[in-house]
C-alpha cells in the first residue's frame, strides 16, 4: 500500500528566516516557491539529494504548538549524516546550538538534537 513518506509539512513563524534556515544552514534544495494569494501564504518545497521532502509553510498568526521531543504528537524530524560530529560543527559554526551527542543504546549510533527557528525539535543520526 505505502511506498514511502511523500513530504513533512512545517508551518513556520517566519517564513524568511525559516526558508534560509533550511536552505543555507541545512542545505536543502528550493524546488518551487509559491505566493498563494488568497491565503497571505508562502509555500516553499524543499528536497534533499534530490528527494521531494519538506514543505515549508507560512501563515498569518499560526497557533503556537508543544514541540519538545518528548511531547504528544510528532516528536522530531531526523535528518541522516554521514558524521555526526562534523554536522556538529558545522551547525555549532553557523549559530544553531546542539545537544551533547549521545549513542543510540539499541543501534550503537551517534545522534544529536537542534531546533529550526520556530523551535522545532530536528536531530542528525549517523547512518
Amino acid at each position: 500500500m505505502f511506498r514511502g513518506i511523500h513530504h513533512i509539512a512545517i508551518i513556520c513563524s517566519d517564513y524568511h528566516k525559516s526558508k534560509h534556515f533550511y536552505t543555507k544552514v541545512l542545505g536543502l534544495e528550493v524546488l518551487r516557491e509559491t505566493y498563494r494569494e488568497q491565503r497571505n501564504s508562502y509555500k516553499l518545497d524543499l528536497a534533499l539529494n534530490a528527494h521531494y521532502t519538506i514543505e515549508l509553510f507560512s501563515f498569518p498568526n499560526p497557533p503556537e504548538r508543544t514541540s519538545r521531543p518528548e511531547a504528544c504528537g510528532l516528536r522530531h524530524l531526523a535528518f541522516e549524516v554521514e558524521d555526526v560530529e562534523a554536522a556538529v560543527m558545522r551547525l555549532n559554526q553557523a549559530g544553531i546550538a546542539t545537544e551533547p551527542i549521545r549513542i543510540d543504546e539499541l543501534t550503537q549510533k551517534k545522534f544529536t538534537f537542534f531546533a529550526d527557528p520556530d523551535n522545532l525539535p530536528l536531530e542528525i543520526y549517523e547512518g
